[in-house]
């Protein structure tokens, strides 16, 4: 205790520089919103570079997982190269424009970017994941995050050669997905307690719901392609208040070993997102 009052007295002037530098730099960062980008972006490019140091060593162990899950991905991938493209409206003139096409004339609406993840959170009640590829290499904000197995998140912030995933494992995700076997749609979130299980709401009543069913990502999504694998129905129960199912969804993505994901860029996102988020205009 002797030694430890010798040090601050010792070192007063520094602790008290510190101590303040550190105050200014949190009270510039949280009233200036340019200081607060600025220090988000400097603070997510260090996280990720101590992150990758971390996992670099830590993935040395995982090679035989990590190559299991990648023949796996590429098997799922040679069956459903189609749904990677859309046939145009054959009946009205078609203007072509930069996109690749194949030998259908079906454009390419998905393009995949490999991203390795440097760093993870699952026990918190706003989980994300740090990815070691960022604006340089191709990624924007909204771009949707997939594993082998299934889906992870949704990318929010991007530096230079990092960017940040908001994970499934997040209170405020929700992802439209719905039945693979009869496409009754609904809203998948998560209550915030077991990070292996997901909540899918809003399933009509009518639906023919049974245990093993598997849940995917449905058509209304303008981030992640249609029918990709989120997990299937451990149990379910019906809410008396509404005329819908709560179905309670094991993830198909095991967010505890996550080492390789997919960055996917829908091509037409920007044009959807803003035509959905147009307010209607009244009557003149």
């Amino acid at each position: 205790m002797k030694n430890i009052f010798l040090f601050i007295r010792n070192y007063i002037n520094l602790i008290c520089f510190l101590a303040l530098q550190i105050t200014c730099i949190v009270m510039l960062s949280r009233n200036s919103q340019t200081h607060e980008a600025f220090f988000a972006s400097a603070s997510n490019e260090i996280t990720g570079k101590v992150n990758k140091q971390f996992d670099n060593f830590y993935s040395y162990f995982r090679l035989q997982e990590i190559n299991r899950q990648l023949t796996a991905e590429n098997v799922r991938l040679r069956n459903e190269l189609q749904s990677n493209f859309i046939v145009p409206d054959s009946s009205r003139k078609i203007v072509t424009d930069s996109l690749n096409k194949d030998s259908l004339n079906r454009y390419r609406k998905f393009y995949y970017l490999p991203a390795k993840v440097v760093g993870s959170s699952v026990t918190l009640q706003t989980n994300f994941l740090t990815l070691e590829r960022g604006s340089l290499q191709g990624v924007k904000k909204g771009m949707s995050v997939i594993s082998p197995e299934g889906i992870v998140g949704v990318v929010t912030e991007v530096s230079d050669n990092y960017s940040r995933v908001m994970s499934l494992l997040h209170r405020n995700s929700k992802v439209s997905a719905m039945l693979k076997k009869d496409n009754n749609a609904g809203s998948i979130e998560w209550d915030g307690v077991d990070p292996t299980y997901l909540t899918l709401k809003n399933i009509s009543k009518g639906a023919q719901v049974k245990k093993g069913d598997s849940i995917v990502t449905s058509n209304y999504s303008a981030n992640f392609p249609s029918r990709i694998m989120i997990g299937t129905v451990a149990d379910f129960t019906v809410d008396p208040t509404t005329n819908f199912y709560n179905l309670k969804v094991k993830t198909a993505t095991n967010f505890f070993t996550l080492q390789y994901v997919y960055i996917v860029e829908n091509v037409r996102y920007t044009e959807q997102a803003k035509l959905e988020n147009t307010k209607p205009k009244g009557n003149e």
